[in-house]
């Protein structure tokens, strides 16, 4: 077989190892060229890797629905919560409009987000149907584990 990563055996060879893994992205670089691989939306939420902290961060604090909204505000509403650690961004460039905004109503397949981790770009899908009442977050925040993203009124 070719060394070149580039050899259609080789991509092949690569999008049956994220399928048996459950990856969903997967950039590889060889010189001047790069090829990003990416497959079906990821439902589970869950990456197979966390990245790894080398220096100290203060964690986020997690803020309890009772602490950000009022007990009318938090009736019949669910929290999509961060299903990783990594940056979280709004929508798909700086120029883009975002995936989700307050006001949107989402199925459970709708991406509402991207979470980057160790330079993949994880899409995030809302798990609920119902409307966005809240995003819990800015575009850039990094965000830990379990970390409350968006407030979504339930159908």
């Amino acid at each position: 077989m070719s060394n070149d990563t580039f050899d259609l055996k080789r991509v092949k060879q690569l999008v049956e190892l994220m399928k048996v893994n459950d990856l969903t992205d997967v950039e590889i670089k060889q010189g001047d060229w790069q090829i990003t691989l990416r497959r079906g939306s990821q439902t589970s939420g869950v990456p197979m890797t966390m990245p790894v902290q080398t220096s100290p961060v203060t964690p986020l604090p997690v803020v309890a629905p009772s602490d950000s909204a009022t007990p009318d505000e938090t009736a019949n509403t669910t929290l999509i919560k961060s299903p990783m650690v990594g940056t979280f961004y709004a929508a798909s460039s700086p120029d883009a409009p975002p995936f989700a905004k307050v006001g949107d109503t989402v199925s459970p397949e709708k991406t509402i987000c991207l979470i980057e981790a160790m330079k993949v770009y994880n899409e995030i899908q809302a798990e609920c149907s119902g409307k966005i009442v809240a995003v819990l977050v800015k575009n850039g925040e990094m965000v830990e584990y379990g970390r409350p993203l968006f407030r979504v009124a339930v159908e």
